[in-house]
């Protein structure tokens, strides 16, 4: 099996993530915090060690800046409604996954907020001319995804959030597609929320992520409940990062996620590189055989998506799937404002997302089929 839905979840996991996850159920089974036996101490521990790689691989205060989420869904909801201000504006783009588009229609059908999109003049991505087209005098936030996960096109982050803090507005990016493949300095590009999706660039297990806060501001909470400090009280804990996170957070998918982290960070240049020759290889490939591309040659970021004639992205994925034992993902990812732009909305698109475990030989093996399917196609 060749497997190239990794903007999904990566499938191959490396070998010191699988050891870390068997070493913490071994050790590390102690719920973190809840108590004061060694045990528990010993658990905390492990896990104030991967929140302060977290804090210190995106330059953020401290690892009490870095709230612990059962996904990047989670996290980017955690952002959005507990930010939410009555009457306020937010900005967001085209390239949005549902986890941003149907938190922000949630508070609108409620009447607290409204919304807008930028669409992108440019075809490489989100831009801050495109942003301020949709700015208002009671905008509050602006939501940038860094990197789609549909098409590869990446947002000018850095002139987005100077022109952010300059007017005192709520920067939230969406680094579900970016997290192990750019490293962001949080400070320097001005970003006060970032979230992740462990289980893709940084190869965790899945059922992790995180959002990352930088100093200007913080969510109110939106779930309540054991946070292991100020029990007697009715009320959430002021202190971050217990009063975002209730109830028990999960070790061993954090530890996980701390080895992935150290894996990216040892082999960084190397994971880029390699995802950055296979894309631009498979998008030339796909040009020259005449095949519509919805990806940029500059966005060689890992993801491509296109179509083959007038057959249906569901179609051509289950051929690959059936026939030539190749994972990728027809459809339309999560993300209908996007595909809208695209003009995708009747076919969905082909979305191939490569990983750094996959291969020359397998992006071979995917061109080959394609060009099968191609020629056969009306």
């Amino acid at each position: 099996m060749i497997y190239l839905d990794n903007s999904a979840s990566t499938y191959v996991k490396p070998k010191e993530v699988v050891k870390a996850v068997t070493d913490s159920l071994l050790h590390y089974t102690a719920n973190p915090g809840r108590s004061g036996h060694k045990a528990s101490i010993k658990t905390a521990l492990k896990i104030e060690e991967v929140r302060e790689k977290l804090a210190s691989h995106y330059n953020v205060e401290s690892g009490q800046n870095v709230i612990f989420s059962i996904n990047c869904t989670q996290a980017l909801n955690l952002a959005i409604l507990g930010s939410a201000k009555d009457g306020g504006h937010v900005v967001c783009t085209e390239n949005e996954h549902n986890s941003v588009l149907r938190p922000l229609e949630h508070l609108k059908r409620l009447n607290k907020i409204s919304y807008s999109i930028a669409y992108q003049a440019q075809p490489t991505g989100i831009t801050l001319e495109d942003i301020q087209k949709e700015v208002k005098d009671n905008t509050y936030m602006i939501i940038c995804n860094h990197i789609s996960n549909v098409n590869g096109a990446k947002a000018d982050i850095k002139s987005i959030g100077a022109f952010c803090k300059e007017h005192g507005i709520i920067f939230l990016v969406d680094g579900a597609q970016s997290c192990g493949h750019v490293k962001l300095d949080m400070k320097e590009n001005n970003v006060d929320y970032y979230t992740i999706a462990g289980h893709k660039g940084f190869y965790a297990p899945q059922s992790i992520g995180a959002l990352i806060m930088n100093y200007n501001f913080r969510p109110e909470p939106i779930t309540f409940g054991g946070t292991g400090t100020n029990s007697l009280e009715l009320v959430q804990p002021n202190v971050f990062p217990e009063r975002l996170e209730s109830g028990t957070i999960s070790s061993p998918l954090i530890i996980g996620l701390g080895a992935g982290l150290d894996f990216v960070e040892d082999n960084f240049k190397e994971i880029n590189n390699k995802i950055d020759d296979l894309t631009t290889y498979l998008n030339y490939e796909l040009i020259k055989m005449g095949i519509k591309s919805y990806t940029e040659p500059e966005n060689a970021n890992g993801v491509i998506a296109f179509n083959i004639k007038n057959m249906h992205s569901n179609e051509v994925a289950d051929i690959l799937n059936e026939k030539y034992d190749i994972c990728v993902r027809g459809g339309y990812h999560c993300a209908p404002i996007k595909h809208k732009a695209l003009g995708t909305l009747e076919q969905g698109a082909v979305r191939v997302s490569i990983s750094y475990f996959n291969t020359f030989s397998e992006i071979q093996r995917l061109i080959y089929a394609i060009k099968h399917i191609y020629k056969d196609a009306k």
